[in-house]
């Protein structure tokens, strides 16, 4: 007969292997609401070095420069004229049968101050827009040789030739600012051990919970 003499807390021991599926759902949901949150501070740091997922932005042209300038506004950044999109950006989460789920993005009834739906200049800059045309006014035209010339470029370069005929064929190019941080920072197995280190971590600071409401 082999005499086993056990030592240590086994009482303790027992109340940690009990609740353990409880406090792996607290770590684990402590850890989707962690990444949604870092995913955000993500993609708001790609407005600030206009390259999110370290990817470039396209510069803005000389004309839209001018007219931002004119309009009395300065930067040359894309993307950033007030902040209104960027600071927009938010983390929703809810608790489900499944546990915690997170999504980070813009409100669709979020606008800007110029009461623009910010919602839909994101998808726009996202993934770029369809050729636009767009009917020249005299307002329109008396209003784009003004900031050409305050830009010192009093012929209008070429995004002039457009007012001779009447119209605009104006298409706004592609910034992407969510996809190129989504997959950067969360495919492949350093997202997946970011994932299981976070839950770790929440895991020893819930042992001191032990005996009480692991949700608390």
């Amino acid at each position: 007969m082999i005499r086993i003499q056990t030592t240590g807390d086994w009482q303790r021991a027992a109340m940690i292997l009990r609740t353990s599926p409880a406090r792996l759902r607290v770590a684990m949901d402590r850890a989707v609401l962690a990444e949604a949150h870092f995913f955000r501070r993500k993609v708001v740091e790609g407005f600030r070095t206009q390259a999110p997922g370290d990817r470039p932005f396209r510069p803005l042209s000389p004309t839209t420069l001018a007219i931002r300038r004119f309009r009395g506004f300065g930067g040359s950044k894309a993307l950033i004229v007030r902040g209104d999109l960027r600071n927009s950006i938010t983390v929703f989460h809810r608790m489900t049968a499944l546990g915690a789920e997170a999504w980070v993005g813009i409100r669709r009834n979020a606008r800007g101050r110029d009461g623009q739906k910010l919602v839909n200049i994101a998808e726009i800059h996202e993934f770029g827009s369809r050729p636009i045309v767009i009917p020249v006014t005299a307002a329109m035209r008396r209003f784009f040789f003004a900031a050409m010339n305050a830009a010192g470029n009093p012929g209008g370069g070429g995004g002039s030739g457009g007012f001779a005929r009447g119209f605009l064929i104006v298409q706004i190019p592609a910034r992407p600012f969510m996809r190129p941080v989504a997959e950067k920072w969360f495919d492949g197995p350093d997202a997946a051990a970011r994932f299981q280190a976070r839950v770790a971590a929440n895991m020893g600071g819930l042992l001191g919970l032990l005996g009480s409401n692991p949700r608390r």
